[in-house]
């Protein structure tokens, strides 16, 4: 069977698809900050560069499949934490890992939201993630709400997904993304307690149009079908699992 690493593997949607990828029967590298095969501080860029030579030890045959999952929420009061997980962290690691996903002609899943194309977001912020400029990124997250810097660096995640996954499919590396809307995890049960940002959660929770927020399976059972050869000819594609939402505030877009 395939070798795949998720981070985040530790609770939430990270858990769900390692717990998946396992049941049938794959070997799975978990990282997170506790409780995982891989324990790493992803905001730390020393320690996203460890981790990466420690799959490359771990994994010398390369592997058939990467799911970054760990992130940081709206309501974390470390506001540099968001940009550091959601979306310096991933690419670096994408990048890290490529040879080994060429080896074995394989795919990353990576963990956009569907807040991405539902607010405006600061521009500024979303191009200096998307040049690489940690130091610029960082001052400004100083600036912004919580919900900016979550919304606007998914969208920047996506966007680069998007441009690299042209030179990754002629590699043989497929990149695709989800998009989840609201999905029952520690995370966003947080979010819901939280003073500040709960009550427009517990509104928006009201308005999915399948009448109720996803669980960690939904996300988990989409992850696995992109990761899967069903999904041989997806490459550069956002799913979006989100019970309607994008559907019903952008219907005129696709």
């Amino acid at each position: 069977m395939g070798q795949y690493v998720v981070t985040g593997a530790a609770s939430g949607i990270g858990r769900a698809i390692k717990s998946a990828l396992e049941a049938e029967g794959h070997m799975v590298v978990g990282v997170d900050l506790r409780d995982a095969d891989m324990c790493a501080d992803l905001s730390r860029k020393d320690e996203v560069e460890a981790t990466i030579r420690e799959i490359h030890a771990r994994c010398p045959q390369g592997l058939n499949g990467f799911v970054p999952c760990a992130g940081a929420g709206v309501e974390n009061p470390n506001k540099k934490l968001i940009p550091l997980v959601n979306y310096f962290a991933v690419v670096q690691m994408v990048e890290g890992l490529m040879p080994s996903l060429e080896s074995r002609r394989g795919a990353a899943v990576l963990m956009c939201s569907n807040s991405a194309t539902m607010q405006g977001h600061d521009e500024g912020y979303v191009q200096s993630l998307l040049d690489n400029d940690r130091d610029k990124a960082l001052e400004l997250a100083e600036s912004l709400m919580g919900f900016q810097l979550y919304g606007g660096g998914k969208l920047a995640l996506g966007r680069w997904m998007r441009k690299r996954s042209t030179s990754a499919a002629q590699a043989g590396v497929r990149l695709n993304a989800l998009a989840p809307g609201f999905t029952h995890t520690a995370m966003t049960e947080a979010g819901m307690k939280d003073p500040v940002v709960g009550p427009s959660m517990k509104a928006f929770v009201k308005s999915i149009p399948l009448g109720r927020g996803a669980q960690p399976e939904d996300q988990a059972n989409a992850a696995l079908f992109l990761l899967s050869d069903k999904a041989s000819q997806i490459a550069g594609s956002i799913l979006f699992v989100d019970g309607g939402h994008d559907a019903m505030f952008r219907p005129d877009a696709f």
